[in-house]
């Protein structure tokens, strides 16, 4: 067994570990880490929580600012009302289905769910929903994602996607949350 070895250089370098935030609600427990220079400070008279920075003049910390902000309204809004992703797909053929098991991809944690689709290619794709994130196909054309952290059901809706983006001649594909696209006209000689 080989140990990794670490220079001097290398702990120095290390950053002071940063603020743990907790958001805690009635669908869930999400955390986040803050910058450093990112303090909330929670006002249980009106209610909410203010994100404040060291110094507004620098950069760095207002791009912090604002992206800590966004994070946390999103951490807020997913442990109280959840988030939710409806994926359409458009085409002759296209259909979806949430099975239990898979022929072709090994579960990643017991329980796991899988998104059988069938979009055209040789072969059904199935993929693994990620922990946390709840699948239902209402219709055999739509697909459902709910779930508390937005960032991780939006970045499955693309990986959905990703096997048939919208294409603008036919306009065929599969469309994130009333997704719409300008069709091209025909090209003519």
């Amino acid at each position: 067994m080989v140990k990794p070895v670490e220079s001097a250089a290398a702990r120095r370098a290390r950053s002071p570990p940063k603020e743990l935030l907790e958001v805690d609600g009635p669908l869930g427990k999400v955390s986040m880490f803050l910058s450093r220079a990112v303090t909330v400070e929670q006002d249980l008279q009106a209610g909410r929580a203010v994100v404040k920075i060291e110094d507004p003049k620098v950069r760095k910390q207002r791009e912090m600012w604002g992206t800590t902000r966004a994070y946390l309204q999103n951490h807020v809004i997913g442990v109280s009302e959840g988030h939710i992703a409806i994926l359409s797909l458009i085409g002759v053929g296209y259909r979806a289905t949430v099975e239990d098991t898979a022929e072709t991809v090994a579960p990643e944690y017991p329980g796991q769910q899988f998104v059988n689709l069938k979009l055209g290619y040789s072969h059904p794709i199935e993929l693994g929903v990620p922990k946390g994130v709840k699948a239902s196909t209402p219709q055999p054309t739509r697909i459902l994602l709910e779930g508390v952290e937005r960032e991780v059901i939006y970045q499955f809706a693309a990986k959905i996607r990703m096997w048939r983006k919208p294409e603008p001649y036919k306009g065929k594909g599969i469309f994130v949350d009333g997704e719409t696209i300008k069709l091209k006209a025909k090209k003519i000689k």
